[in-house]
């Protein structure tokens, strides 16, 4: 009995650290926005057109509320 709640107790943890893992992009040159070079090191399906959909002001990078839109809005994975 003891196992089998232990068990799955480690289950559902692994389950939630899973469902709470996100991935991350790294502002490899300190600017404060991502480039297509930094995305796509994260994301490595990224593509030209996936970017502009993301960067939606057209600045040519991705800041942090674009990243999180994208994620929110499906277009990349969390």
């Amino acid at each position: 009995m003891n196992k089998t709640v232990l068990a799955l107790a480690l289950t559902f943890g692994v389950t939630a650290f899973a469902a709470n893992a996100q991935t991350t992009v790294s502002d490899t040159d300190g600017n404060g926005v991502y480039s297509i070079e930094e995305m796509t090191a994260a994301y490595p399906d990224m593509d030209a057109a996936l970017f502009g959909q993301i960067d939606v002001d057209g600045s040519g990078a991705i800041d942090a509320d674009e990243l999180q839109a994208a994620r929110e809005g499906g277009l990349i994975s969390a």
